[in-house]
């Protein structure tokens, strides 16, 4: 008996061939049982550095490891089978030299199998990506608010409202284009010129916080489903509210624990008799 062919996941040739034919869907994953839920639903997933904020509690995303990274970008590659899967490069491990670069990199794909990374900057970055791409490594790039320079950026802030921030995040993302960047992330990026930077490129836009006319969007997955409440960026939809809910069950579970009205063993499994 004949099985059914198997079916290809999404390739960074696939996404950038979606540029003009429908809106890409993104989210960001890092465990395997929600990307199994994603994987139904998107185009792209990325693993992202934002982890290190969402689920290790830490202000930035500046502290995030390579080790975190890959132990993630593992977790996910286990719960897809559609999705393209995209690994955050983390602050440190590739702005030296595009060397090191590679062999971050490198690394990364070996060790989870995903198929691209991604690095924030424009300008700056390009020879870094034509490097990597070069060398058999598709690169997403990311260019308007970048998280992991918020130190030297002076917080979370929108880009592009006066002419000097424009012309840069304008150049940044014709630069990463002609790099060889497959597609490019848009963040915290005033919506005229978002618009504007999708119209001029060939390459994929996926927007967060920048414009609905992007090629696409891209959420942190954990402020979509309402899980993370540290703070609510002003573009977020909170399409549920998971921390009510559980917080609710978390309270009617300590509820039934201390009026030791929890179910018993009898109420959970079933002892079978043996067979004489």
């Amino acid at each position: 008996m004949s099985t059914p062919p198997r079916q290809k996941r999404l390739t960074p040739a696939n996404v950038t061939a979606l540029k003009g034919e429908r809106p890409i869907v993104s989210l960001t994953a890092y465990t395997t049982p929600t990307a199994r839920i994603f994987d139904r639903h998107c185009d792209l997933l990325l693993v992202g550095d934002s982890l290190g904020m969402v689920l290790y509690g830490l202000e930035t995303t500046v502290g995030v490891t390579v080790e975190m990274m890959i132990a993630h970008g593992q977790a996910v590659m286990r719960g897809v089978s559609r999705a393209c899967v995209v690994v955050d490069l983390p602050f440190g491990s590739y702005q030296e030299s595009r060397e090191q670069a590679f062999r971050t990199a490198a690394r990364i794909m070996k060790e989870t199998g995903c198929d691209a990374v991604k690095l924030e900057g424009g300008a700056e970055m390009a020879d870094t990506i034509a490097f990597l791409t070069d060398r058999g490594v598709p690169v997403l790039a990311h260019v308007g608010l970048m998280p992991q320079q918020v130190n030297t950026h002076g917080g979370y802030r929108s880009q592009g409202h006066d002419t000097v921030e424009a012309d840069k995040i304008r150049n940044d993302a014709a630069a990463v284009a002609r790099a060889g960047a497959f597609a490019m992330v848009i963040e915290g990026t005033v919506e005229p010129l978002a618009r504007e930077i999708t119209a001029a490129l060939s390459v994929p836009t996926i927007g967060i916080g920048a414009s609905p006319a992007c090629d696409g969007q891209i959420l942190v997955s954990d402020d979509m489903l309402g899980l993370f409440n540290d703070f609510k960026p002003r573009f977020v939809k909170h399409y549920a509210e998971l921390a009510v809910t559980i917080d609710q069950a978390v309270e009617s579970y300590a509820a039934e624990v201390k009026a030791r009205a929890f179910p018993g063993p009898e109420h959970t499994f079933q002892v079978r008799p043996k067979k004489a």
